[in-house]
């Protein structure tokens, strides 16, 4: 039984059901990848499956349109995957289970995977038209972009020609979004030498709670608490006035988001408990004074634990690793000048973790400025060095850095004009999007923009999507392909 095909537009609806049939998290995109590439075959179209299951499906140019510029229509296949803890679900082999709530969609007890799978359904309804008005097309439809844009890193340029891109792959329906941040990823790495533990002394586990984090783009200039940064204070300051060794340090759980938790257990004499818990619960009454507003619920403890203690981190390791944790640069480190309130380049502390061998610091680094990123990658790296720890850079991807002319942003703008009597939201995010991997493959020249319909709650069990934003998003994205034609 068909969930949605009471609702407009059908042939939307359509697909989107159609492809929710079919698991797609991020790395099991085959059988995705294999309906793409064999739908655009069914219809006698070119179509091209790569390495990376990437799929690109052309479609000629209605008539009228012949002479108009090749349009390319991109969005990503894969989706998070993410459930309640009491729900029975397999992402393997389950189709999504939707349902409708008043004017949305939702998945049951999972993500609906709207993000990005109505990009997916917009662009074969459009393929599967008879009487669309529209340009040459490239729908271009990739892969694992939410683990880190593996697809659209392999995405071939010789396979594409179009010098427009329409990425369907934003949230807010009336905002036009013409900048993203580019990035790379951080590991610092602090060598542990272990000493045997005194016999006179205690393991105290020191943690952080009750901050609300985020994702470190798009909150990053909430001012909220980072975990990892508070223990670092709260160590520092134990540094210069109690003799303790490290045991473990251990925060947060990815490095692109702003960590909520950390514990760090610290193996001290017995004489200097007294003062540890008076500190810590003096920093307790810092932080909730320092974060009233964005973090009302942080708070510090400190408890004694019985587990037993023989290895403990040496000075040396303890000084390094409590120096990295305090000095490594955090938050937001430059604001754009060009586009209001917007960050321009920041960095987020998102992970430490402990194993036998060292200490890894995990940081994500974005910025909208090429020369900023590489700036702030030296800094870390200059850090690291002089402590006398290790640091590699890894998953770099370039930024989409706003162009002062776009014929498209224009059209865009003056079209939801037309139909809406608004103006649209002209914005930029301090997040990264497959744009700033395209501007680069496919030359500075491309002309692109981001949009799409409203979508709540994305890569949670409470995601969900705008039925009448679906549609008047349709209405506006056949409107915008029928005025290109130059």
């Amino acid at each position: 039984m068909r969930v949605l095909d009471a609702i407009e537009p059908k042939n939307v609806f359509y697909y989107f059901e159609e492809i929710s049939k079919i698991p797609r998290g991020s790395g099991n995109e085959k059988a995705i990848s294999d309906y793409l590439l064999n739908f655009g075959k069914s219809l006698g179209l070119e179509s091209i499956q790569d390495s990376a299951l990437n799929v690109i499906i052309k479609k000629p140019a209605t008539k009228g349109y012949e002479n108009a510029p090749t349009v390319i229509i991109q969005g990503h296949m894969d989706m998070v995957c993410e459930k309640n803890k009491d729900t029975i679900h397999d992402f393997e082999k389950d189709p999504i289970k939707l349902r409708i709530e008043g004017d949305y969609v939702y998945a049951t007890g999972t993500t609906l995977g709207a993000d990005d799978g109505i990009a997916v359904a917009y662009a074969l309804a459009i393929l599967a038209s008879k009487d669309i008005a529209h340009p040459a097309l490239e729908v271009l439809i990739t892969t694992d972009e939410e683990r880190g844009m593996g697809g659209a890193m392999a995405v071939d340029s010789k396979n594409l020609s179009g010098k427009i891109l329409l990425n369907i792959d934003s949230e807010e329906e009336g905002k036009l979004l013409v900048s993203c941040a580019g990035g790379a990823k951080a590991n610092v790495t602090s060598k542990i030498e272990w000493t045997e533990a005194k016999k006179d002394g205690s393991l105290l586990e020191i943690s952080v709670r009750g901050l609300k984090g985020g994702h470190s783009g798009q909150e990053i200039d909430k001012g909220r608490g980072n975990a990892n940064k508070l223990a670092g204070r709260i160590l520092m300051d134990l540094l210069g006035k109690v003799d303790f060794n490290i045991v473990s340090l251990n925060g947060g759980a990815k490095d692109n988001a702003i960590p909520r938790e950390i514990d760090a257990e610290i193996y001290v004499s017995n004489a200097d408990i007294s003062l540890v818990k008076e500190r810590v619960a003096e920093f307790n009454k810092i932080f909730k004074n320092e974060l009233s507003a964005q973090d009302p619920d942080v708070n510090v403890s400190v408890v004694e634990s019985n587990k037993e203690i023989k290895n403990v981190f040496d000075a040396e390791s303890t000084n390094r690793a409590v120096k990295l944790l305090y000095l490594m640069p955090n938050g937001i480190q430059t604001m754009s000048m060009n586009i209001k309130d917007l960050v321009e380049s920041s960095l987020n502390l998102g992970v430490v973790v402990t194993d036998d061998k060292a200490v890894s610091y995990s940081l994500a680094l974005r910025s909208s400025v090429a020369s900023l990123k590489d700036e702030i990658i030296n800094q870390v790296k200059v850090l690291a060095d002089s402590l006398g720890a290790e640091t590699e850079i890894s998953g770099y991807y370039p930024e989409w850095q706003y162009r002062e002319e776009s014929k498209i942003r224009n059209l865009s703008e003056k079209i939801y004009v037309e139909m809406t009597g608004e103006k649209p939201e002209i914005i930029a995010i301090h997040a990264g999007l497959e744009c700033g991997l395209f501007m680069e493959k496919l030359g500075d020249d491309m002309d692109m923009i981001s949009f799409g319909p409203n979508l709540y709650d994305i890569h949670t069990p409470d995601e969900h999507m705008s039925i009448s934003s679906v549609k008047r998003f349709w209405e506006y994205l056949i409107r915008v392909l029928g005025e290109i034609k130059e």
